[in-house]
């Protein structure tokens, strides 16, 4: 799954505008011209499609966070894990929508998608714990889908 989906995603679940895209940016310290979150949105085949790279992707999930949940200046900004996994955007997705271990199996369940209770704790792992294991990225989609399902209704 390309980082430019999980945007064009967030996007729809939250209804939000391209400029509301660059807001979200502006609160992680990225300026993004509106002409390249257009050309972000578009579909891979377009002439003029930009792909987003990882360390944008982690400045629009960290720009999400504070979006939803606020900004605590006090707290020293945390530094980028890069590249960009599956794992880090479901789980900066999870702190932005603030979702609990039984919220996660209630929006996958939404989508389709059975997940254990191990399996889920094990994509949530940092990389060098024993039990990680890497997310997929039909996970994500599910996770997106049902995310989608059960904020827009």
């Amino acid at each position: 799954m390309t980082n430019n989906d999980v945007i064009r995603s967030v996007r729809y679940i939250l209804n939000i505008s391209d400029q509301k895209v660059i807001d979200i940016f502006k609160l992680a310290e990225l300026d993004v011209p509106l002409d390249d979150v257009k050309d972000a949105l578009l579909p891979e085949e377009e002439p003029n499609y930009l792909r987003v790279d990882d360390e944008s992707m982690a400045h629009f999930l960290d720009g999400l966070i504070y979006f939803k949940r606020g900004k605590d200046e006090s707290k020293p900004k945390i530094p980028f894990e890069l590249p960009m996994t599956n794992n880090n955007i479901l789980k900066k997705l999870r702190v932005a929508f603030m979702l609990k271990e039984a919220d996660m199996h209630e929006i996958f369940e939404l989508a389709g998608f059975k997940i254990g209770r191990a399996e889920l704790t094990a994509i949530q792992r940092a990389k060098g714990s024993p039990n990680y294991r890497d997310c997929g990225d039909q996970v994500v989609r599910y996770f997106l889908k049902g995310l989608t399902l059960k904020l827009r209704k």
